[in-house]
């Protein structure tokens, strides 16, 4: 529902102020909404004047500058200058873009609150907390990990989980032809698949340093030098890190069955 607001809003806001989108970093961002539904056409904009505009950013976002409210209320005025709509075409515009804009503000309260909820329901489940152990698995995507695997009873050999994940290869053969090119088959879960993706490209980021210390260490040492091997191998980008998320799967697998931590060893 959220992502189709955004939709509809955009849709609106298209109609009225497309120039808005490049003001602020984050254009849905509370700031932002704010400032939009404060000032939703280059007419008000104008009206308002860049120090009003700067003085209401400030209230909105109280931990910004004054000089970064002023800085985003002189790119406002200059969004406005462009803007080839100079007046809403029609009044519902303008009732229809500030009933989205409270939507979205209302949807992101209830994320929020949702968030915070699996969060605290997540610290108490065993599961979660296995999961959690491997380096580059946060709290979220251990979460949306155990909730799409459901009970690892459930899979009676890791290849099984690595089919419902939809990252174990397609085979092409008819007859006596067998097709060399294969790709991932994408069935089962598609979040599974897209939280794998997120953990694996965490882990095999680029070292990070110590607090106390200069010395550098990555992230998770056994999947960076696995994926190391398989770009060494002469494989693509995307190939090492399937290859990664269905090594990974393999090691969630035995955790869970084995209820325990991860050991990263060098």
């Amino acid at each position: 529902m959220f992502v189709q607001t955004k939709l509809q809003f955009q849709a609106v806001l298209d109609q009225i102020f497309p120039e808005y989108c490049g003001v602020f970093g984050a254009l849905y961002s509370d700031v932002s909404l704010l400032t939009l539904q404060a000032f939703p056409t280059s007419e008000e904009t104008f009206e308002a004047g860049e120090e009003t505009i700067a003085n209401k950013i400030k209230e909105f976002c109280k931990s910004r500058s004054q000089q970064s409210a002023n800085n985003q209320a002189e790119k406002l005025m200059a969004a406005a200058a462009q803007n080839p709509f100079q007046k809403a075409l029609y009044p519902s515009l303008s009732l229809s873009l500030n009933m989205y804009i409270n939507m979205l503000l209302e949807y992101k309260k209830h994320i929020s609150t949702l968030e915070d909820e699996i969060d605290a329901l997540a610290k108490h489940i065993e599961e979660c907390k296995i999961i959690h152990s491997i380096p580059g698995i946060g709290e979220k995507i251990a979460a949306t990990i155990i909730s799409e695997i459901g009970g690892i009873d459930r899979f009676n050999h890791p290849k099984k989980l690595v089919a419902f994940a939809g990252i174990d290869p397609s085979v092409f053969e008819s007859g006596t032809f067998k097709g060399t090119l294969n790709r991932i088959t994408k069935r089962g879960s598609s979040r599974l698949r897209h939280a794998l993706y997120m953990a694996v490209t965490c882990a095999i980021r680029d070292c990070r340093k110590k607090k106390t210390t200069d010395e550098i260490i990555p992230r998770n040492k056994r999947l960076r030098e696995f994926y190391h091997k398989k770009r060494g191998e002469g494989n693509p980008f995307k190939v090492a890190v399937i290859a990664c998320a269905n090594k990974l799967l393999h090691w969630i697998y035995a955790l869970l069955k084995s209820k325990s931590a991860f050991q990263d060893l060098a």
